[in-house]
């Protein structure tokens, strides 16, 4: 399908960007009409009547569509409206309602309940299911901005933050390289308006920021526009298949962009991008009659419209709308005057930005704010389609497979009204429905998926610093835990902004279930070299070890920076095993990187020797492992180790060394692996009695 082929191509441009496309959302089994939908309560109370949990709906043909309904005189939503008041046709043909709600949603009163701050993933997703919040994605697309008109649209963007946002309401920033996987949802003004004030555009501009840029810096811009326009596209699609993941009903996508062009003038079409007018022989201020240039033209203009179909086709099916937002506002020219561009191409290629932005607008019930010096006042309506709408759903009388357009139109029976709705939407072909309607296919087993899991990093911005807890052993019938700590580096470039943002010492709190102090102090890391490199990562942390009883315990931590301040923290409950009653048991394995036989032997000889928290590596590096292993009556288990890929199918067998009165220890080359994510499971054996640990890691280039 070429949607999927879009995406998959976007996903092979940016390393993280996961952007698939799911099957059709269902929408919910609601009752005709509700009240006024207020603040959600707190947990534990019953909610307000008419703000009953919906009864998602499933089927490869069912369709929701968002109807919004504005008397034509004074511009205000009608939400007063039936099920019986609304035809629905499906290229012309009747289709039956059969699900029908009314979603009001007013932000300009007060809630009842405060509204809970999203700190995890579980909070975004049980607050986005509450009917009165509203979802936005704002794209910042630097690509497709212009320095100095990245100034002009902050203002309206922090006074729609600050104004129209209700509390209650969430929003995800990204730009075009963001992962869809990173986008994370808040509702901390604070945040957004800093976001937003750092936004800086880039069009035109192509000094290589990271490494997949510097890929193709040196490629003709022609070629890094196309890049950068399935870039942007692919993020777009991405944020829908997000928004469609979370909930059904409205959602929105705030798109801050100059449009999409198909072809570059000869005049900027330089042979190396990140060389502007390097080699480049075009005349300025010259219009380009060349018929195998039009010709060209012709064709990068019908790739464009292609590519334009396939997003709001995904944009579409995750039932969201795009706002274009053009901050140019009523623009004139499309590029500088010491450009060099000709008049009727300049003119020509501004009208082809601003009618892309009108094409995703228009095609996804959304709205284009272009062509406006006010953008304020286009800011206020994207509010207020979002607050009032009616959300409707039936299943297609035709069920088609064909892969092709079909329209929807929703009429009403009351007069001296406007309707608003999605256009139609692109059917699945055969191999698509029989895909979406196959079982999933089996992943890998659930100890498998859980060392995985363990492989995660945190999410840039969200944490200072890493951790780690392990226990093991001790004496007098307690149990010792480590506790390792391993700063993040920051992405900061000034001194100022490093020395406030890197992680120095953690205050560790450990406490037990009866509330007795189990450790309290700090745990510094040591002084970084003179001579370590700005920017370079922060110093690898510190450890911490205390004896306590089996059972639960609370870890408090605390991350400062090197003036004591506080930069983060996070509470953690570990559950201390008791390696007394237990039969064959592991002590939770330490893990060591080196890139040489010299890091390797440091780790091998000092007991005391940091572990790694990370559990990424290049394929320039070794893995040293040591854990111990016990059985009954203190004898000392077999222990075997193998590799294991993502599926948990074996790949090989890892030699592990056992010396007597010392741990065990595996150290594990990885240069002969190719990038992906591994496990090493390590089993132990002591008569009828086993146990088995799974360390899993990720190997990148």
């Amino acid at each position: 399908m070429r949607v999927q082929a879009r995406l998959a191509a976007a996903c092979a441009l940016i390393v993280g960007l996961s952007a698939a496309l799911p099957a059709q959302n269902p929408p919910p089994q609601q009752p005709p009409a509700q009240p006024p939908t207020g603040q959600q309560p707190p947990a534990g109370q019953p909610p307000p009547p008419g703000q009953r949990p919906p009864v998602i709906r499933s089927g490869i043909n069912f369709v929701s569509v968002d109807v919004i309904v504005t008397d034509k005189k004074t511009g205000d939503i009608v939400l007063d409206m039936s099920r019986d008041d609304f035809d629905v046709r499906e290229d012309k043909k009747p289709q039956k309602v059969e699900t029908f709600d009314v979603v009001r949603i007013d932000g300009s009163t007060a809630p009842a309940y405060a509204p809970k701050a999203i700190t995890s993933p579980m909070d975004e997703e049980i607050e986005a299911r509450q009917p009165n919040v509203r979802l936005f994605i704002i794209l910042l697309d630097d690509y497709h901005v212009r320095r100095g008109n990245d100034l002009a649209v902050r203002k309206p963007l922090i006074d729609f933050i600050n104004n129209s946002l209700a509390p209650q309401d969430m929003v995800a920033f990204m730009y075009p390289m963001t992962p869809v996987t990173s986008l994370t949802f808040t509702r901390n003004r604070d945040s957004m308006i800093a976001t937003v004030s750092h936004f800086e555009g880039r069009k035109g501009i192509y000094e290589p920021r990271n490494e997949f840029e510097e890929r193709y810096a040196y490629y003709p811009t022609q070629t890094v526009e196309r890049i950068r326009n399935d870039i942007t596209m692919g993020a777009l699609s991405g944020a829908a298949v997000k928004l469609g993941g979370m909930r059904d009903g409205r959602k929105s996508i705030i798109f801050v962009s100059e449009g999409f062009t198909a072809t570059v003038p000869a005049q900027l079409n330089d042979p190396v991008a990140a060389l502007p007018g390097m080699g480049n022989r075009a005349q300025p201020g010259v219009d380009v009659n060349n018929p195998r240039a039009e010709s060209q033209k012709f064709f990068d203009s019908t790739d464009l419209q292609n590519r334009l179909r396939e997003v709001y086709d995904t944009v579409n099916r995750n039932n969201t709308s795009i706002y274009a937002v053009d901050p140019r506002g009523l623009a004139a020219f499309e590029y500088d005057i010491n450009q060099g561009v000709g008049l009727q191409t300049d003119r020509s290629n501004l009208n082809a930005s601003i009618d892309s932005l009108r094409v995703l607008a228009d095609n996804t019930d959304g709205r284009a704010i272009v062509n406006r010096n006010d953008l304020a006042a286009g800011m206020k309506q994207i509010m207020r389609d979002a607050s009032g709408y009616y959300l409707l759903g039936y299943t297609s009388s035709s069920a088609p497979t064909d892969g092709k357009f079909h329209t929807i139109d929703v009429r009403v029976k009351r007069p001296n009204v406007e309707v608003r709705s999605r256009r139609g939407y692109w059917a699945y072909t055969a191999e698509d429905a029989a895909r979406a309607s196959a079982p999933p296919k089996p992943g890998p087993p659930p100890e498998i998926a859980s060392a995985l899991n363990a492989i995660v990093e945190p999410i840039k911005g969200g944490h200072a610093a890493r951790f780690w807890t392990g226990t093991d052993q001790g004496g007098a019938g307690k149990t010792r835990v480590t506790f390792v700590w391993e700063g993040l580096a920051t992405a900061v470039t000034s001194e100022a902004s490093r020395a406030r943002e890197t992680a120095s010492r953690v205050m560790l709190t450990a406490t037990a279930a009866d509330g007795r102090p189990l450790f309290r102090g700090p745990v510094e890391a040591p002084a970084p070299s003179a001579d370590a490199a700005a920017g370079a990562p922060a110093a690898p942390g510190a450890s911490v070890n205390f004896s306590t009883e089996p059972g639960p315990i609370e870890l408090r931590i605390v991350v400062q920076n090197a003036a004591g301040q506080t930069i983060d923290s996070v509470t953690q409950t570990v559950t201390v095993p008791d390696y007394g009653k237990a039969g064959v048991a592991f002590g939770t394995p330490r893990v060591y990187r080196g890139r040489t036989a010299r890091d390797i032997l440091l780790a091998r000889n000092n007991p005391d020797a940091i572990p790694t928290v990370s559990r990424e590596f290049s394929r320039a590096e070794r893995l040293f492992i040591r854990f111990d292993a016990y059985a009954p009556g203190g004898a000392r288990p077999d222990v075997t180790a193998k590799l294991l890929n993502r599926a948990g199918t074996s790949m090989a067998e890892v030699p592990v060394q056992a010396a007597e009165g010392k741990p065990f220890q595996i150290d594990f080359p990885l240069a002969s692996l190719g990038a992906g994510e591994y496990v090493i499971e390590i089993q132990a054996k002591a008569g009828t009695d086993a146990a088995q640990q799974l360390i899993g890691f990720k190997v990148g280039s």
